[in-house]
């Protein structure tokens, strides 16, 4: 319920971006989040009264783009693999973790371990491991309409 006030008195949904500008996928991601965010700019100061019909949801969608260089949080990590499924993801997000006990420990000893890129929408509880374009995309689609 605080989710849906919170959105309802026009915040936004953050959607983060673990990034790393020597990886071609996440320079690959960054320049789609982007688009995808200025498109959403683009339509969100258009006339309310013009018709919007044929603009895809995406493109109506507005959100705050956050991308940061820094691995996440241990509070984030535990977040994002709760988003995930639970410890079972903690090898996708961290190298060599066995669990989320081990991917915190991984991660406090090396940042670098965190596997990027990463996108997290944190107020629909949705996140997309690697550069897949389309789960990236219906990530988007799924942030509610301002």
């Amino acid at each position: 319920m605080f989710k849906k006030l919170f959105g309802e008195h026009g915040a936004k949904d953050v959607v983060t971006l673990f990034h790393k500008p020597s990886s071609q996928p996440s320079m690959r991601v960054l320049t789609l989040l982007k688009q995808a965010n200025a498109t959403a700019k683009t339509h969100a100061t258009q006339d309310q009264a013009s018709s919007h019909d044929t603009q895809t949801k995406a493109e109506r969608a507005d959100f705050e783009l956050d991308v940061t260089e820094a691995p996440p949080t241990g509070d984030q990590l535990k977040n994002i693999l709760e988003y995930l499924g639970g410890s079972a993801a903690a090898s996708k997000l961290v190298s060599g973790a066995s669990d989320q006990a081990d991917a915190l420990r991984r991660l406090k000893e090396n940042g670098n371990a965190f596997q990027r890129p990463v996108v997290v929408d944190w107020h629909q509880g949705r996140v997309v491991v690697g550069d897949n374009e389309s789960e990236i995309l219906s990530l988007l689609r799924s942030i509610p309409k301002p």
